[in-house]
């Protein structure tokens, strides 16, 4: 009886220890699969909002409202925008990478800001470049690094165009009949309101002048706003994912040996009870 006792228990311990050594296993095979990218520490910061002063990018689309109707051809003015931010341990590389790049599709830096020391530094970029480049440079800077994010707009603005030609033509309009009542005479007193009233709407078209700028075919771009940061690539060792693996199973282990002693318990205590129920019976 004794030796079968023995027999028993060894097979037990057995089972329980090989349920362990493969829990165990099981995890420190999940810690390597869940971390197949390198794992990197990154310099705080993002792309500058505050560019309020940056001259706008918009292009033009020919399209046709009334197929066969050449007449009815019209200009679709949009701004398209995209916005790409990437992290990198190759920083001098990746930024020679973007130049390179930015220079084969035609762009234009038009704006540029670069902070930090050696191991934490920032590129912020907002390129211009050629509606026909853009969709080709975008898929190139994609690629760079370890993309965080990533994300393209186009907005309309044609009626904006539309309205801002309206109010140009209002205005000359109106400064045209200033002049021309100008030269009718009168007291000094009106005569300087007229001035300034001329001059004041000579300002508001020099606005509208440059607004309108923007729209020009020939300076037709699309925007592309990049963010590259520098980081070390972080890397967990053999130990320290052992360790990690080991903490995980013991505690994991014994949660389940727990519940299942008190499950037994549970089943014991129930089938006692039954038992008793039927006796009576």
């Amino acid at each position: 009886m004794r030796q079968f006792l023995k027999k028993r228990i060894k097979k037990l311990l057995a089972i329980l220890l090989l349920c362990f050594v493969a829990l165990f296993l099981f995890r420190l095979a999940y810690g390597y699969k869940k971390v197949t990218a390198p794992q990197f520490e990154f310099a705080q910061g993002d792309v500058s909002e505050t560019l309020l002063g940056l001259r706008k990018n918009y292009a033009s689309k020919k399209y046709n409202t009334n197929a066969g109707q050449p007449q009815a051809n019209m200009d679709q003015k949009y701004e398209k925008i995209a916005d790409i931010g990437a992290m990198s341990t190759h920083f001098e590389r990746e930024e020679l990478y973007i130049r390179k790049q930015i220079s084969y599709h035609n762009g234009l830096v038009q704006f540029e800001d670069k902070t930090g020391n050696d191991g934490r530094r920032k590129l912020n970029l907002v390129i211009g470049v050629p509606p026909e480049k853009f969709d080709s440079l975008y898929q190139k800077l994609i690629q760079i690094g370890k993309v965080q994010r990533k994300q393209i707009t186009k907005k309309d603005k044609t009626n904006e165009y539309k309205e801002l030609n309206a109010k140009k033509a209002s205005l000359e309009k109106i400064r045209e009949s200033l002049i021309q009542l100008k030269s009718k005479g009168g007291k000094i007193e009106e005569y300087m309101q007229l001035e300034n009233r001329i001059l004041d709407i000579e300002q508001q078209l020099q606005g509208l002048g440059v607004s309108l700028g923007n729209f020009d075919d020939e300076n037709e771009f699309c925007t592309v706003k990049f963010s590259l940061t520098e980081g070390r690539e972080v890397t967990i060792g053999l130990f320290q994912r052992v360790k990690i693996a080991l903490e995980w199973t013991i505690i994991t282990y014994l949660k389940l040996m727990i519940a299942l002693t008190f499950m037994t318990l549970f089943a014991y205590l129930l089938a006692v009870t039954i038992e008793k129920f039927r006796t009576k019976l």
